[in-house]
């Protein structure tokens, strides 16, 4: 069966073509990042308009680049949440309208099981059980994911997420938006070697906590002369090390306590190649290989959408068209 993905959770619109779930026949993606650039961050009422005007000619794409027909589409799955709720509403309208029009089975797909279905879509998939992290702008979560259905959420962020505070260091530095590649490259320059803080948290907490790294980074700016060029470039490789600090011992932690040997990470800030092989070489020296999808795949994508519904019109888990979009997590 082949599966229509719609995705519109933020500030990109994406459709994609899918089949059996695993194989990707065209994956489209209309990017609003240089409209929100000149705000410092996505602005909801311009995101939601833009999808607007994008969501028929993405979707028709899509289709062509797939070299189908209309009438070839078994099914449609579109996120519906967590995300914008005025962005979600755009795509998952248009997925129910197409869905009820064609007389398809429809599915709703949590964004977050999405993210870690983008995992599935790798040409090495990781085998249950397995550690995933879903590390983005938005979401910051660890999950035991033990079957194609079961996610067992362990923690997630307690204030930012790692890419919110990615994108607010690089705003307070002049880098622009969005920050995380901004930042990638200007750490690469100079060494991090300013000793910003790791928070922890409690000793058996999977949880994670960035609002005082970034407060420790903005103290840091404020006392400090950061407006040249190589000054910049150590206050971003030192706070990026910091992140990867973090992320490296909770991941090693939970896959250690749930005695797994993998670890998937999906979301934006996975496409960080600087985070990813960091996490890669920590997690080696514990005997644990880290897993990471294409770049296409690591942030927001509909692919990894009709992936996940491909599964839930597979097992008979439709979704009403009366339902509506959610803005907050559902958690498992």
């Amino acid at each position: 069966m082949i599966v229509l993905g719609i995705e519109s959770s933020c500030d990109e619109t994406a459709a994609a073509l899918v089949q059996g779930g695993r194989t990707i026949l065209s994956s489209v993606i209309a990017s609003q990042v240089e409209v929100h650039h000149q705000y410092g961050g996505v602005v909801p009422e311009l995101a939601s308009r833009m999808h607007i005007e994008a969501i028929v000619p993405v979707v028709d794409e899509a289709v062509q680049k797939a070299g189908l027909r209309l009438s070839d589409i078994g099914g449609v799955a579109a996120t519906q949440g967590p995300g914008l709720i005025g962005a979600l509403l755009v795509g998952f309208s248009f997925a129910k309208a197409f869905a009820f029009a064609r007389q398809l089975p429809f599915a709703g797909v949590n964004h977050l099981e999405a993210h870690i279905y983008s995992l599935f879509l790798m040409d090495d998939p990781p085998e249950f059980p397995f550690i995933a992290l879903v590390v983005s702008g938005g979401h910051t979560n660890v999950y035991h994911v033990t079957s194609p259905d079961q996610f067992e959420l362990l923690g997630r962020t307690r204030d930012d997420a790692a890419g919110e505070a990615f994108d607010k260091v690089a705003k307070m530095m002049g880098l622009g938006y969005p920050g995380g590649p901004a930042i990638e490259t200007l750490a690469r320059t100079q060494p991090p070697d300013i000793p910003f803080p790791r928070t922890l948290l409690e000793k058996d907490s999977f949880d994670f906590s960035f609002s005082g790294l970034k407060s420790a980074v903005a103290r840091y700016i404020h006392d400090h002369d950061v407006s040249s060029a190589s000054e910049k470039a150590r206050v971003a490789a030192s706070f990026q090390k910091a992140v990867t600090d973090v992320l490296s011992q909770k991941l090693i932690q939970a896959a250690q306590f749930k005695k797994c040997s993998r670890i998937g990470i999906s979301g934006g800030v996975s496409a960080n190649k600087t985070v990813a092989e960091a996490l890669v070489q920590n997690a080696a020296g514990h005997g644990i290989r880290i897993f990471t999808p294409s770049p296409a795949l690591c942030g927001d994508n509909a692919a990894m959408v009709a992936a996940r519904g491909y599964r839930l019109i597979e097992q008979g888990r439709l979704t009403s068209l009366k339902e509506d979009v959610y803005s907050r997590p559902k958690i498992h």
